[in-house]
């Protein structure tokens, strides 16, 4: 039997699970009608070139598989039908690739390069970075106070109250000051016009 190689984008408001769904029907049906499934893959939610039916992303699956040209036509018949594949793809091969797709291969790279970077550097940022108390120009880290300075502000806070009863009659104070202030105001003003014309004259 020939081999063939599909590729089939579903939109990107169906879950994983509802992808994995739609798999495992189009498989039941290559399988009904005579073919076998060597390979199946999910690349999972990737970005579009370009939008299609208003969606920006999509789900793509790869499937592998040896069937009779009337089992790949209906497949695709029932893909054509199903509104949450957006688009497909389906080729012949010559050869069935024992290796995984290149998607998968660069997943793989990717893992291994982060593996062997080591994240970032440890718990605390890079490591080929000293820390900073060691750098020129910085000051060292400032220390914790000590638990006996923390007992000592429970006393503090119950002198405050004391501050507070204080203030209200530092404020009755204040407006009779200020009325005395306005008192000798007017008296100031009275005299100061008088003094203007004994210079003019």
């Amino acid at each position: 039997m020939p081999l063939y190689e599909s590729v089939f984008i579903v939109r990107q408001d169906v879950t994983a699970a509802q992808v994995d769904a739609l798999g495992d029907g189009f498989s039941k049906i290559v399988e009904e009608n005579g073919g076998a499934m060597d390979r199946r893959e999910y690349w999972g939610l990737r970005t579009l070139s370009y939008r299609i039916k208003k969606n920006r992303k999509g789900h793509y699956v790869l499937f592998n598989m040896n069937a009779p040209s009337a089992c790949v036509q209906e497949m695709e018949r029932n893909m054509r039908l199903n509104e949450d594949v957006l688009r497909y793809m389906t080729i012949r091969l010559d050869e069935e690739r024992p290796e995984p797709s290149p998607i998968m291969q660069g997943k793989g790279d990717r893992e291994r390069e982060r593996a062997d970077r080591g994240g970032r550097g440890g718990p605390r940022g890079r490591s080929d970075r000293p820390e900073r108390s060691d750098r020129p120009g910085t000051a060292p880290a400032a220390k914790t106070e000590d638990p006996a300075a923390k007992t000592e502000t429970p006393a503090a806070k119950t002198e405050e109250p004391a501050a507070k009863t204080e203030e209200p009659a530092a404020k009755a104070e204040a407006p009779a000051a200020k009325a005395e202030e306005a008192a000798e105001k007017p008296a100031e003003t009275a005299s100061a016009p008088a003094e203007t014309k004994e210079t003019e004259g």
